[in-house]
């Protein structure tokens, strides 16, 4: 068991730019398992935050970009993606700062938000500096309920914590893999 314990601290650096790049596209369970390991020592928890910060930050200003630039062709090249911008578009319209912060928590709509803002009015110094906050407070948010849930495992089940700890990185694995393989046979059929 802790050898793949030892082969993350061993790599740790690796592990930030997969987070980086793993945040670019998605992430809150992989931050939250992350931020679990950063408990034990495993990983730094300010790396690791600083590091979901920079991908989630960098993936929404890439979308609003292309929003701004390419939103209406990119909206008849892919129309299945006009019910979810055309509803985050509704949101920035009824108030367009607190969307910018919250949409991150806001399930199902994280993946349109940052293009459809894009398409709206909404200046880019004025998303990008709304952005960062938000970025921050999402990554501190889930790398620390990863860090307090390792606390608290770690209390309740002591030394099985690192056992614990692999069980739900298989557990992981096998939820995104069984995700990635359904979408694949979604689009297959």
């Amino acid at each position: 068991m802790d050898y793949v314990f030892d082969l993350i601290k061993s790599y740790g650096e690796w592990f930030y730019v997969i987070t980086f790049i793993w945040t670019f596209f998605e992430g809150e369970t992989f931050v939250i398992f992350a931020g679990l390991a950063a408990a034990h020592d495993i990983l730094r928890l300010d790396l690791l935050i600083l590091a979901a910060w920079s991908g989630s930050y960098c993936c929404d200003q890439t979308m609003f970009y292309l929003g701004r630039r390419f939103g209406p062709r990119i909206l008849d090249r892919f129309p299945k993606m006009r019910p979810g911008v055309e509803s985050a578009l509704g949101w920035t319209r009824k108030n367009s700062t607190v969307f910018i912060l919250s949409f991150r928590f806001i399930y199902g709509v994280r993946n349109f938000a940052s293009f459809a803002i894009g398409m709206s009015g909404v200046t880019w110094p004025r998303f990008a500096v709304l952005n960062f906050v938000a970025a921050g407070v999402w990554a501190i948010s889930f790398a620390g309920a990863g860090y307090i849930l390792g606390e608290v495992l770690g209390a309740v089940i002591g030394e099985h914590i690192h056992t614990a700890m692999v069980g739900m990185l298989v557990l992981f694995i096998v939820i995104v893999g069984g995700k990635f393989l359904l979408k694949r046979r979604a689009k297959a059929a």
